[in-house]
Formats: C-alpha cells, sequence, structure tokens
C-alpha cells in the first residue's frame, strides 16, 4: 500500500474512467465541461485497456479532441471475471497514489463495474452517467454492470426519464437520481460537422464512391449472441442479403464478426455481393455514414442512440432494449433475428421512409455542463456534511 502523503480532500482529483470505445464519447465532452470548474473539477483520466488499439484509440482521441489518458492500466482482454478482477487490481493503486475527491464511470462496461466496486470499497463517492438504463434481459453481461453499479453509486446520472423508474424499482433512493440528458449526444453534435463524407470515405478505401449515389445502408453487428453461433449469424446474414438487393449495405466489420464469417464461410460471398465490406471505422467516419444513410442496421447500443440524434431509421437486431426511449420517441425499430422480420422491416423503410421520431428531452448538446454544475455544487455540499 502506498505511503505517500495525499492533498486534502478537496484537492484531489475526480477520477474518470474508460475503458472501452463507447465510453470515450461519453467522458471526452465531460472532460471538457469540468475544465470549466477548476480547481473544484480536477480531472485524472484513467484508461482500464479493456479495448485497447494504439492507432485507433490515438485516432479517437483526437477525432474527440479528448486528451490522452493520464493512466494506462493495460488490462487487456480476458474472460469477465478475469478482466474485471484485473481492473481491479490494476486500479486501486492509482486511488492509493493520487487520491480520489469522486470516482466517475460512464456505462456499462466491465471497467465501469470493476473502478466502481474499488471506489465504493474504499468509501469513495462513485458517480455513474447513464445511469439505470434496463434491457430486462439478466443473461447480458452489460445488465450485471449496470445494477451492481448503481447499487453502489451515490450519484446516478440519467440519459432519459424512464431510467428513474427502474431505479426506484430497484431500491435506489429517488434523491439519488438526477436526469441530466445523453452526453453521447453532445459528442454527435460538436463532431458532425467535421464528420467524413461517404463518398470521400469509399475512395479512400479503394471503392467506388458512385455505388453509394442512389442511396445506402450501414450495418454493424457485434454482439457474441448475434455473431458467435452460425445458428443465428447465418440467417441473420441471409436477411442483409435480401435487403442487400434492394439497397448498397456498408458493413463496417467488427474483428469479432469477421473472424465468424470466415469461419462460416460467409465472408467471400458478402464481398461478391451488393456489400460494401469496411474495417472498424473512426468515430467521424462512421458519423458521416450514419448522417447519410437511408438506414441503419445494428445491434448496438449506442448506434440506436445515434440514429435517434440524426433523425435517421434504425433497426435494432436484437429481442430487446435497454434504451426503449429511442423506440417509444425516436427513429429506432426493434426488430429481432428473425430474418422475416428484419426483411419485412427493411422493406417498410424503403417504402415508406421509416419512422420520422423526435429528439429526446435534454439530448440538446449540453448534457455535459448540467453534469458539471450539478457535480461541483454536489461534492462542495457532501464535502460540508462529511
Amino acid at each position: 500500500m502506498s505511503t505517500a502523503k495525499l492533498p486534502p480532500k478537496a484537492e484531489q482529483p475526480v477520477i474518470c474512467v474508460v475503458g472501452a470505445r463507447p465510453n470515450y464519447m461519453k467522458m471526452a465532452p465531460i472532460i471538457r465541461a469540468f475544465a470549466a470548474y477548476r480547481p473544484a473539477l480536477k480531472t485524472l483520466l484513467v484508461h482500464t485497456g479493456q479495448h485497447y488499439d494504439a492507432a485507433m484509440n490515438d485516432r479517437l482521441f483526437a477525432d474527440l479532441q479528448l486528451p490522452r489518458p493520464d493512466i494506462n492500466l493495460e488490462v487487456g482482454s480476458g474472460s469477465h471475471a478475469v478482466q474485471t478482477a484485473e481492473v481491479m487490481k490494476r486500479f486501486e493503486p492509482v486511488i492509493e497514489q493520487h487520491g480520489a475527491r469522486a470516482v466517475l464511470v460512464v456505462g456499462d462496461v466491465n471497467s465501469t463495474l470493476a473502478c466502481a466496486l474499488v471506489a465504493a470499497k474504499r468509501h469513495i463517492p462513485v458517480i455513474h452517467v447513464e445511469a439505470g438504463l434496463r434491457s430486462g434481459d439478466r443473461k447480458m453481461p452489460e445488465e450485471i454492470n449496470r445494477i451492481v453499479t448503481d447499487q453502489i453509486s451515490d450519484l446516478l446520472y440519467t440519459t432519459e426519464r424512464s431510467a428513474h423508474a427502474n431505479l426506484q424499482r430497484e431500491g435506489v433512493a429517488e434523491e439519488r437520481a438526477v436526469f441530466v440528458g445523453n452526453v453521447m449526444i453532445d459528442s454527435l453534435m460538436a463532431s458532425l460537422p467535421q464528420a467524413v463524407a461517404p463518398a470521400e470515405l469509399l475512395a479512400a478505401a479503394g471503392q467506388n464512391p458512385e455505388r453509394l449515389a442512389q442511396g445506402y445502408g450501414v450495418v454493424t453487428l457485434h454482439r457474441p449472441s448475434n455473431v458467435d453461433s452460425a445458428d443465428t449469424l447465418v440467417p441473420i446474414i441471409g436477411a442483409l442479403r435480401e435487403v442487400a438487393a434492394r439497397l448498397p449495405l456498408v458493413f463496417a466489420l467488427h474483428p469479432r464478426t469477421r473472424g465468424n464469417l470466415e469461419r462460416f464461410g460467409l465472408l467471400r460471398e458478402l464481398e461478391a455481393e451488393n456489400f460494401i465490406i469496411l474495417p472498424p471505422q473512426g468515430y467521424l467516419e462512421m458519423l458521416g455514414l450514419m448522417a447519410g444513410a437511408t438506414l441503419v442496421l445494428t445491434d448496438s447500443g449506442g448506434i440506436q442512440e445515434e440514429t435517434t440524434a440524426l433523425g435517421v431509421p434504425c433497426l435494432t437486431i436484437r429481442e430487446n432494449t435497454e434504451r426503449p426511449i429511442t423506440v417509444e420517441q425516436g427513429t429506432n425499430t426493434l426488430v429481432g433475428v428473425a430474418p422475416e422480420a428484419i426483411v419485412t422491416a427493411a422493406r417498410s423503410v424503403l417504402e415508406s421512409g421509416g419512422k420520422r421520431g423526435r429528439v429526446p428531452e435534454y439530448w440538446d448538446g449540453h448534457t455535459a455542463e448540467r453534469i458539471a454544475a450539478h457535480l461541483a455544487a454536489w461534492l462542495k455540499t457532501a464535502e460540508v456534511e462529511a
């Protein structure tokens, strides 16, 4: 254990934790907003290394104007148990060395839970951004992370009002939850003017931009439940091929998905059809692709929100969603994994233009500012009362 003398609590940093790419889009505007409250909201940015690709991360940090992490724990991949335990082991010495006025975590990855557990056991306030979201499916590792993190958090910032009902059902005191809006939309709105045009992206990838001239769709798939089993992936790809017969599909392949497509003998067939196969894309590239798309087919939680903010029809290839507001108010339709349902929903979008939707309350680009103002006041009050 470190014996270093720490500064007074009020002078210690708010440790901000990121672990995977979706976290960066949520953390970037928070770090910028906190800068206006220094020294009250002095920050220490910790990357756990849960998902870390040096080239992609450097590019993403630049795209989002996110400073390079102060500390990288370099945890790497592993089973859920191994990864969570390793993050905890490596994160605790950071707190011992630097102290922590609070620990702020975002989203629902293993790093979120691991760092929240370390902080809670050391009686350090835990702040959870994007709290209270529930899919109702405890087979999803992320659902377990969400539930446990919310139980041990002192302050829970929510993206939609339905999250408060979820938290109250689980016994979370009402005063701990604060509705602030969706911080990821802050990044989207700030970055949209710099988004890469799809034609420019295709030209850089050696593809003919004219293939997109009459409209196109965007596909992303990465969830193990969709891509790890041939029994599920093969029918989904069959449905996508039917959609691609009517509309070119830009398929940005997650490494896990590419590996399974190759393993099941599907990749070569897609490359020969009306698909434009691309490697994983940067944030500005994906933003440009989605903004110009006729429709998006995905199993990503974040993309459900981004397409709602962009007003682009989204078909979510899952049986449930932890982001119901995108279905109730936005442009998202939950279609499940049955091929017939996917094809029917896509046909409906192509024939009628899809759901119009509206942008939900407080998805206005100012969520991080609300978080910073509230947290600065909350910490001051909490420390006085302590």
